[in-house]
């Protein structure tokens, strides 16, 4: 691993309600690994850095918008690992770009600005052909590292959790890279996602392309949750951020970590869990989504 993982550590955290329904909740602090590198985004990028660090080009292209957590990542982890990045954003460069674009250009990424009609050209052979004519040759990161070798490298997130400990493991889910990556490693656990796109049905065929298509028996999925789509919010939404800060002092973000353990705190809540149940939630990162809030929105 390009950062140190034991950064990483497990949090019980303490409320009258699991003990009402005897049910242990934890989390894993991915979040801690790096300050940028965060969460899960370093475990996909892992077989990716791998190959571009082994190649004569030394180079890697991959897609977000002007928001994206993976395109940050990349554009640090390049950088940490000596390699030169290329992001390919969707959508017109802003008169302001965001703080997210402007520390990928910090971190030295090239940046070309896309249309959205474009940009949904990604994955066609054709257009990577173009890239590659433009760029050179490259090692590609499908958008959130949406592959088979992001899913592998998600797996290796069980480093970090003792198996057979717990009976459910949650992950927020964009692309359900991580989440095919955890049904990779799992044992007889649980696998639950929590979307946050609004309308994200497909994820059989997303674990099925990810290579844990065997796993599926294990997956379940807690459908609505995303408070509107996509980096959407509500003001229930951040009212509960901050009373899990005040609560557990736990931070988190209202694009994934948020969304997930509001959603388990709802299902414990409605008895969707057995007594006894151990649930450990991961806590993907991300946290830099929250600068793009008003300032004193939040009490962290």
């Amino acid at each position: 691993m390009l950062f140190n993982i034991s950064n990483a550590g497990t949090e019980i955290l303490q409320d009258k309600l699991f003990l009402q329904k005897n049910i242990s909740l934890a989390v894993l602090r991915l979040d801690k690994i790096h300050p940028v590198v965060s969460g899960n985004k370093l475990f996909k990028l892992h077989y990716f850095l791998q190959e571009a660090s082994t190649a004569a080009h030394k180079t890697i292209l991959t897609f977000g918008g002007a928001y994206s957590n993976h395109l940050v990542a990349t554009a640090y982890a390049c950088k940490a690992a000596g390699l030169k990045s290329i992001g390919i954003v969707r959508g017109e460069a802003a008169a302001q770009l965001s703080l997210t674009l402007q520390h990928c250009i910090s971190f030295g990424m090239q940046l070309k600005y896309l249309s959205r009609d474009a940009y949904h050209q990604k994955d066609d052979a054709a257009f990577i052909d173009r890239l590659l004519e433009q760029f050179g040759p490259c090692t590609i990161i499908p958008e959130g590292g949406y592959s088979e070798a992001g899913a592998k490298g998600a797996a290796l997130i069980w480093k970090l959790i003792e198996q057979n400990t717990w009976t459910h493991i949650v992950t927020a889910s964009g692309t359900a890279t991580t989440l095919a990556g955890l049904l990779l490693g799992a044992d007889t656990e649980t696998i639950i996602s929590v979307p946050v796109l609004k309308g994200m049905s497909d994820f059989e065929n997303r674990i099925i392309f990810c290579g844990a298509g065997e796993k599926l028996p294990q997956l379940q999925i807690a459908d609505g949750y995303h408070f509107g789509g996509y980096a959407k919010k509500t003001p229930e939404l951040l009212s509960f951020m901050n009373t899990i800060w005040e609560q557990q002092q736990l931070p988190t973000d209202f694009v994934y970590t948020a969304k997930m353990l509001y959603a388990i705190f709802d299902r414990i809540k409605k008895d969707q869990f057995s007594a006894g149940s151990k649930i450990l939630c991961l806590h993907t990162g991300g946290l830099q989504g929250n600068l793009s809030l008003q300032k004193n929105t939040l009490l962290y």
